[in-house]
């Protein structure tokens, strides 16, 4: 019998939103996994440590922090030191920020693992989630689509994606944060947006969209914008 390979969510950065699920499993699993830069700490291993209380095994992916680029090679070689586990029937733990199916980490993995062992995947808070809770500002109400765009899109599309959108979250902003900025600027949308970085980490800002421009923004950070306003008043 392998081990269950498990894609566990662990949120955006407070300890306290895992789910009870997510809790439970760390509290027994021996084996994890999860990103981590190529020095330093990893976000992932940190949010869950608390619960890590039956870790004897960990693997480290660690990878230089570029989301915009793909690091095939470190996926490949954390993908068969966890098969090894696996195959010897121990379940793994693979610690993914926010959800494990947005934008995850884990995603990677999952590609290179699931035909081959069982999955389970655990559903984690988003950093949308997050970022909407701590601002005070509903994603959508009555019939908005919502609609999310990672920043890193080419500036033209970005705005065909706005101009289409009743309300948009937009993230992964970073240095792409000017041209999302002349993006809500033509399209008379600054009004509209608000900005935050970090939701639930340590360094949590909540900050104006010029102050950001002006400043610089983290990767971790997005800007809600919703067409109609208010529109659940």
């Amino acid at each position: 019998m392998s081990g269950t390979l498990y894609g566990i969510g662990v949120g955006p950065g407070d300890p306290e939103l895992l789910t009870l699920k997510a809790a439970r499993l760390l509290g027994r699993i021996a084996v994890v996994a999860y990103p981590a830069p190529l020095q330093g700490d990893s976000l992932a291993r940190s949010i869950a440590a608390p619960h890590l209380t039956a870790v004897t095994d960990e693997i480290a992916l660690r990878m230089p922090f570029d989301p915009e680029k793909r690091a095939d090679d470190v996926y490949d070689s954390g993908a068969e030191a966890i098969a090894v586990h696996l195959a010897a029937g121990r379940d793994v733990a693979v610690l993914c920020e926010g959800d494990p199916f947005f934008f995850g980490s884990f995603v990677y993995l999952f590609a290179r693992l699931s035909e081959r062992f069982p999955v389970e995947v655990v559903p984690g808070v988003s950093s949308v989630m997050a970022c909407a809770a701590v601002l005070g500002h509903p994603l959508t109400a009555r019939d908005d689509a919502l609609t999310i765009i990672p920043a890193p899109r080419p500036e033209d599309e970005i705005e065909r994606l706005l101009e289409g959108s009743e309300a948009a979250a937009i993230m992964k902003l970073g240095r792409h944060l000017p041209k999302v900025v002349r993006v809500l600027e033509r399209l008379g949308l600054t009004d509209k947006a608000v900005y935050i970085e970090r939701a639930g980490q340590p360094g949590q800002r909540m900050r104006s969209l010029a102050e950001a421009a002006a400043e610089g923004a983290p990767y971790f950070a997005m800007i809600l914008v919703h067409k109609r306003g208010k529109a659940w008043i």
